[in-house]
C-alpha cells in the first residue's frame, strides 16, 4: 500500500519534471553503483564533433556529482522549482516548457564550451530558479529558515551560498545570461514559427515556380515526345 501510495504521488508530478528529475537519479544512481563513470556523460566538444558521443550534450546536464549533500540540495531545488514552474507559468503549456529547456541547454553549452564547463546540471538548476523568480516577484522567500525576502533575490543568495561551499560561480552567473535570451525567444517564439512557415512557403513558391520555368526552357526527352 505504502508503495502504491508513493508511485500515485509521483505520477501526479508534471511529466517534464518528472522526467528530468528521474534522469538525474538514474544517471547518479548509475555511477554511484560504477555502472557508468563521470569520464563517459561529461561534456567534451571534441568527443562530440570528432567522435560523435553525441549524448554528452544530454548528459552532462543529468550528473550532479556523488551522492551527498550537493547531490540533494540540487535535487531539491530542480523538483521545487520545475514542478512550480509547470504547474505554474506553463500550466497547460509543455511544448512551451519543453522548448525554454532546449534552447536555455543549448546556450548553455556554447557558454560552457568557452568557458571550459563539464558539467552544466547545476547551470540549469540556476537558469530555472531565475525564471521562476523573475515570474513571482511578489513571492517572500524563506530561505533555510535564516533570511526572508522578496523572490527575485533568491538567485543571488544562492550565489552567496554556493561562495560559501568554495563553489565556482561562473556557472551560477550562466543563469542570468542563458534565462534573459530563453524568455524573450519564448515570448517572440509564435511569431518566430509564423516567419519560418511564412519563408518556407515562399521558398515552395520559388521552388515551383522554378522548376516550371526550367522545364518550359529545357524538356526532358520524355516531355518532349509528349510522355509527360
Amino acid at each position: 500500500m505504502a508503495w502504491q501510495g508513493l508511485a500515485a504521488e509521483f505520477l501526479q508530478v508534471p511529466a517534464v519534471t518528472r522526467a528530468y528529475t528521474t534522469a538525474c537519479v538514474l544517471t547518479t544512481a548509475a555511477v554511484q553503483l560504477e555502472l557508468l563513470s563521470p569520464f563517459q556523460l561529461y561534456f567534451n566538444p571534441h568527443l562530440v564533433f570528432r567522435k560523435f558521443q553525441v549524448w554528452r550534450l544530454l548528459t552532462n546536464f543529468l550528473f550532479f556529482g556523488p551522492l551527498g549533500f550537493s547531490f540533494f540540495f540540487n535535487m531539491l531545488f530542480v523538483f521545487r522549482y520545475c514542478r512550480m514552474l509547470e504547474e505554474g507559468s506553463f500550466r497547460g503549456r509543455k511544448a512551451d516548457f519543453v522548448f525554454m529547456f532546449l534552447f536555455g541547454g543549448v546556450l548553455m553549452i556554447l557558454l560552457g564550451f568557452l568557458g571550459s564547463l563539464f558539467f552544466l546540471g547545476q547551470a540549469l538548476t540556476a537558469m530555472l530558479v531565475y525564471v521562476w523568480s523573475r515570474r513571482s516577484p511578489q513571492v517572500r522567500v524563506n530561505f533555510f529558515g535564516l533570511l526572508t525576502f522578496q523572490a527575485p533575490f533568491l538567485p543571488w543568495a544562492l550565489m552567496g551560498f554556493s561562495m560559501l561551499l568554495g563553489n565556482s560561480i561562473l556557472v551560477d552567473l550562466l543563469a542570468p545570461c542563458t534565462s534573459q535570451q530563453a524568455c524573450r525567444l519564448h515570448i517572440s517564439r509564435p511569431h518566430l514559427l509564423k516567419l519560418v512557415w511564412s519563408l518556407t512557403r515562399v521558398r515552395g513558391l520559388l521552388w515551383d515556380t522554378s522548376t516550371t520555368s526550367w522545364r518550359m526552357s529545357f524538356p526532358t526527352s520524355l516531355e518532349a515526345r509528349g510522355c509527360c
